[in-house]
């Protein structure tokens, strides 16, 4: 007989307790190219996902494929480098499942980041937008099938999917630092084509700053289950001009390596105030 998603989710927490027995309370998870955050980390135990039960393996380059735990800014940390994407091949129940082994170990304030290509006629290549909202009608819901109440309610609200606190404090830390900050919606897409003009143009008129094929659906499994959540977006690449723009995943990974250090920094202040 098949595993439910919960027993799953006790061997998985089992197996990484047996390895590192601590409970961390931040989450956090790395995008494309945006992995050199855990040069920043004390680090106490990394695992491979190839070494946990029922972890998926990251398939995409500039993303890792280790569970990281240590401290940072003075809290105690567990990192995904590297996360999943439904454009792999998995379904929305894997996407998300790393996302809710964190809750079981403890984690109740979520970090994430992303590149993200721009929609709104501010943004410039190496911009960082915080995201304050979502549209999710472009992806599959990772809730969709039988609900376990032991991880989240039948119908979860989401009028405040990224928490407003965290927001104030990010915008906070990163006046300090003077370093300039957007703040957006981010709509998200299944990809892994990058979008047609067209697909933009209908993006932003929905109401989109900026687009990728991460977040949302780790959004939405984390609200589930209660996590606090905060989110930014590298913008990596221009979708809203007329012109001949050309998008490849290594000029992404280049501008999201640029802009790293100021990310780096942001997430280290809002850390630290935690």
């Amino acid at each position: 007989m098949a595993l439910t998603i919960l027993q799953q989710i006790e061997e998985t927490v089992k197996a990484i307790r047996l390895k590192y027995a601590a409970s961390p309370k931040v989450g956090i998870v790395l995008g494309s190219g945006l992995g050199n955050l855990t040069s920043e980390i004390t680090i106490e135990k990394e695992i491979a996902y190839t070494d946990i039960p029922h972890f998926p393996v990251s398939t995409v380059e500039g993303h890792g494929g280790k569970l990281i735990f240590g401290t940072l800014s003075g809290q105690q940390v567990v990192i995904l480098s590297g996360r999943f994407h439904y454009y792999e091949g998995y379904t929305p129940a894997q996407v998300v499942f790393p996302i809710r082994v964190l809750k079981f170990l403890g984690v109740d304030t979520l970090l994430l980041s992303n590149a993200a290509g721009g929609m709104n006629a501010g943004f410039r290549v190496g911009d960082l937008m915080i995201i304050n909202d979502h549209i999710s009608m472009f992806i599959v819901n990772p809730l969709l099938g039988k609900n376990d109440s032991e991880l989240g309610p039948r119908f979860p609200d989401m009028s405040e999917p990224y928490d407003k606190a965290l927001i104030k404090a990010a915008k906070g830390v990163a006046a300090g630092l003077g370093i300039p900050v957007h703040e957006g919606v981010y709509a998200g897409v299944t990809g892994p084509t990058f979008e047609t003009r067209a697909e933009y143009r209908l993006l932003h008129i929905a109401g989109g700053d900026a687009v990728g094929m991460s977040t949302v659906q780790e959004v939405i499994a984390a609200r589930h289950m209660g996590v606090s959540v905060f989110a930014i977006s590298v913008i990596t690449d221009l979708g809203i001009r007329e012109e001949e723009n050309i998008i490849t995943h290594e000029e992404v990974l280049q501008a999201a390596a640029a802009a790293e250090p100021k990310l780096t920094a942001l997430f280290k202040g809002i850390i630290a105030g935690l």
